[in-house]
């Protein structure tokens, strides 16, 4: 199943998705957005590069962010929480990690770590993708498009 099946799908079952973007920097808005007939669902998204926009955009506790680091399973997973609520839709995604140059708060470049908050539940994927900059934010891509597949059939 291709992007613009799963687009179909989420039309056809009136799925409201959103997403809070870091390393990937809009390319998930980007590349749903470029479907055709995707405004009936896509809501928008949260672009938090900084972590100044994850306290006081995606309202994630400066604690939290101490504790575990913006490359972490708890981040992915407030950041897809928050979002979902924010945005007011039935799916919000989150990407946050590390895609290079250097090692970032002690973890590798394409270390990745997706959230998807969908109905009542949420879940945080960790990825370790190979490649440079743009490989691994589109790597992140096409994951998260399995995982709306996933969730959704």
């Amino acid at each position: 199943m291709d992007k613009e099946e799963i687009v179909s799908k989420l039309i056809e079952k009136n799925i409201r998705i959103g997403s809070a973007e870091s390393l990937t920097g809009g390319l998930f808005s980007s590349t749903i957005t470029s479907i055709p007939g995707v405004s009936k669902i896509f809501k928008g998204s949260i672009v938090s590069y900084s972590t100044l926009i994850k306290e006081n955009v995606l309202k994630i506790d400066r604690e939290t962010i101490d504790k575990y680091g913006v490359i972490s399973h708890e981040i992915a997973e407030k950041m897809c929480q928050n979002a979902k609520e924010i945005l007011d839709v039935d799916m919000a995604l989150s990407f946050t990690g590390n895609a290079g140059p250097d090692v970032m708060e002690g973890k590798p470049v394409g270390r990745v770590y997706i959230g998807i908050c969908y109905k009542d539940s949420v879940e945080t994927y960790e990825f370790n993708f190979d490649g440079n900059r743009e490989e691994i934010r589109h790597k992140c891509i096409e994951k998260a498009f399995e995982l709306i597949k996933m969730k959704i059939l």
